[in-house]
């Protein structure tokens, strides 16, 4: 028996299974045709539950109408009175899904001329399973119990005094309560378990759509986490190509000058140089190379979480395969990057390419957070190239100091010296943007301006949390 109620105060209107009103199979929203069916515009969802409802209500009416004639008969009235009378009540039970308590009301008004016992049954059963107060599902059942063992009690009664036989006082009251229990909890108990296990289904799928939606906004979420993570990698890895590429191609150009400056005056100066041209050369590929190679290591982890098919996997793929690439990056940085003890050798280098540089340490030197060493030299090699791109034959001071809680660099150049030929390299702007969000990342302090003597300073100061170890001591990690 379908007990699910479509609409009314005792329940809500479901979907039918054909589709949704006005649509169907070949047809669009608005291709409805003007034949169509009537059970559609009044309470039923369903074809289904159309017919059960007109099924139950013709057995009910039909019902009714034979117990109609014995009331009509007990009650001196004309037959076709009781018959009409039976086959109205009878058909009520149409309305089950839209009014339940309706049909309940009626079929307890008609328990006196015991008429409409399917009625009374269905009806409960309706009620029970609707989304109606169970206040009102009490109280129904309650009265519909009530008649019923009235009526019972006193038709058993009247039965046993015509049979002519004493069964005793008990037979009477005991017949009335089981008959009445009978025909009035099993329908209403079943009814509610139906309610019940319907309201459960919903929730579950309301549950389901909620966490859907939940790991919709969690794997955006993710998505963009990756996403900006892939960007600030890209950023970093570009800064990092722009100080190589940008230091050791400035220096090849430097000597690239001076090789053909004095290849004809000084041949043993002019291999020099381009000894040491081919060297610069060579740590700067060695350096891209290191990088290209945190960048292909990335791009295999990226691929392989993208390679799993598991939607809700792809939620933790993705924050884990930034985690993984970042982790690479910086296993690669930390391990092959420069340090401040590299300082000595890239200060040397502008030297051997002719400018003219005085290096000062302050303090007891010590070693610092690998991130915090590769920005500090990357500072002072950005400096010093830039130097060499736009104060040519200019003199250049180097100052470090190490402080208790942060260490600072300074990097200031005089004016250019006049005569001296400019190296004609291009700029693109970025290195001094670079070494600001370098110091900014770590939080840091970044000025950089021209000085009144007509040279330019750029000064850097990177907060140490904790420097560990000295100078010669491996870092505690």
């Amino acid at each position: 028996m379908d007990g699910r109620p479509d609409g009314g105060p005792g329940g809500r209107r479901r979907g039918g299974a054909d589709g949704e009103p006005g649509g169907g199979p070949g047809r669009g929203p608005g291709a409805a045709s003007p034949r169509r069916p009537s059970w559609r515009s009044l309470w039923w969802g369903r074809r289904r539950s159309a017919v059960l409802d007109v099924g139950l209500a013709l057995l009910s009416a039909a019902e009714c109408a034979l117990e109609g004639v014995r009331f009509s008969e007990t009650v001196a009235l004309p037959v076709p009175v009781g018959v009409v009378f039976g086959l109205l009540a009878g058909s009520v039970l149409v309305l089950r899904r839209r009014w339940p308590v309706a049909v309940v009301l009626v079929s307890i008004a008609i328990t006196p001329a015991e008429m409409g016992f399917l009625m009374a049954i269905v009806g409960l059963y309706t009620l029970a399973a609707s989304e109606a107060p169970r206040r009102v599902i009490a109280a129904l059942a309650g009265m519909s119990l009530l008649g019923t063992l009235i009526v019972t009690f006193v038709r058993t009664r009247q039965d046993v005094a015509a049979a002519d036989f004493d069964p005793g006082s008990w037979y009477v009251p005991v017949v009335s309560v089981v008959m009445s229990i009978g025909l009035t909890a099993p329908p209403l108990l079943l009814g509610l378990y139906v309610g019940a296990r319907r309201r459960l289904m919903e929730s579950l799928r309301e549950r389901a759509v909620s966490l859907e939606q939940e790991l919709s906004l969690l794997a955006d979420r993710a998505e963009q986490q990756a996403q900006w993570a892939r960007t600030e990698e890209r950023t970093r890895i570009a800064r990092e190509m722009h100080d190589v590429v940008a230091h050791r191609v400035s220096l090849m150009v430097v000597h690239a000058a001076a090789l053909q400056a004095v290849a004809l005056k000084d041949p043993q100066k002019a291999v020099r140089n381009a000894a040491l041209v081919g060297d610069m050369g060579r740590q700067a590929l060695t350096e891209l190379r290191e990088m290209l190679g945190v960048l292909r290591s990335g791009e295999e982890v990226v691929a392989r979480a993208a390679a799993e098919p598991v939607p809700l996997a792809a939620v933790g793929a993705a924050a884990a395969a930034a985690a993984e690439a970042a982790e690479a990056a910086e296993a690669a940085v930390a391990g092959e990057g420069p340090s401040l003890a590299d300082l000595g050798s890239l200060v040397e280098q502008s030297r051997v390419a002719g400018m003219v540089v005085e290096l000062s340490v302050q303090g007891e030197s010590r070693t610092y957070r690998p991130e915090v060493e590769q920005t500090a030299f990357r500072v002072v090699q950005e400096a010093l190239t830039n130097v060499h791109k736009h104060a040519a034959g200019a003199k250049a001071w180097v100052r470090v100091a190490h402080r208790e809680a942060e260490i600072a660099m300074q990097v200031e150049n005089g004016p250019s010296r006049r005569g001296a030929a400019d190296a004609g390299l291009p700029s693109g702007g970025n290195g001094l943007v670079g070494m600001r969000e370098r110091v900014s990342a770590l939080g840091g302090v970044f000025v950089s301006g021209p000085t009144d003597a007509g040279g330019f300073r750029v000064s850097a100061v990177l907060p140490m949390e904790s420097p560990v170890g000295s100078q010669g001591e491996s870092p505690v990690v």
